[in-house]
C-alpha cells in the first residue's frame, strides 16, 4: 500500500514539514487548511464566515468531492463564533448526501487565523 503525496497545485512558499494531502488505497487524509494564499503563505484576513468560505473552498484533493469527505476536523480561535461558522458550513454541504462527521474545538491558531479545518476522504470507485 504505497502512499501518494498529494500538493497544492497552487502552493508556491512552505508553510511547514508536512504533505498538503496524503492519499493511501483510496483514502485521502487532507491536513489542516487555514485561510492562507498558497501563492505567499499569508494569512487571508476577514470575519469567520469569510475565512470559513475560504478554507471550505479548498477543502477537496486528489478528486475527491464534498460527497467523498467521511471525517472533518475544525479548529475555531473562538468557540463563541461556532453558530456563524456553523452556517457557513451547513450552508457549503448542503447539496451532500450524508454529512461528514465532524469535531469542532476551540485552538489557538497560527497568526490569529480564526478557523482551520482537515479532513479525510474516501474516493468514490
Amino acid at each position: 500500500m504505497p502512499k501518494k503525496e498529494i500538493r497544492h497545485p497552487d502552493k508556491e512558499k512552505s508553510t511547514g514539514a508536512y504533505s498538503a494531502a496524503v492519499e493511501v488505497d483510496g483514502w485521502v487524509y487532507v491536513s489542516g487548511i487555514g485561510p492562507v494564499d498558497p501563492k505567499t503563505a499569508q494569512p487571508v484576513r476577514g470575519s469567520i464566515e469569510d475565512e470559513t468560505r475560504y478554507v471550505l473552498a479548498q477543502l477537496t484533493a486528489a478528486d475527491c468531492t464534498l460527497n467523498d469527505i467521511v471525517k472533518c476536523t475544525v479548529h475555531l480561535e473562538d468557540i463563541d463564533e461556532f453558530d456563524r461558522y456553523n452556517a457557513v458550513y451547513r450552508e457549503y454541504f448542503k447539496d451532500v448526501a450524508v454529512l461528514p462527521a465532524r469535531t469542532t474545538v476551540q485552538s489557538v491558531l497560527w497568526n490569529d487565523i480564526k478557523v482551520e479545518i482537515d479532513c479525510v476522504a474516501r474516493k468514490a470507485a
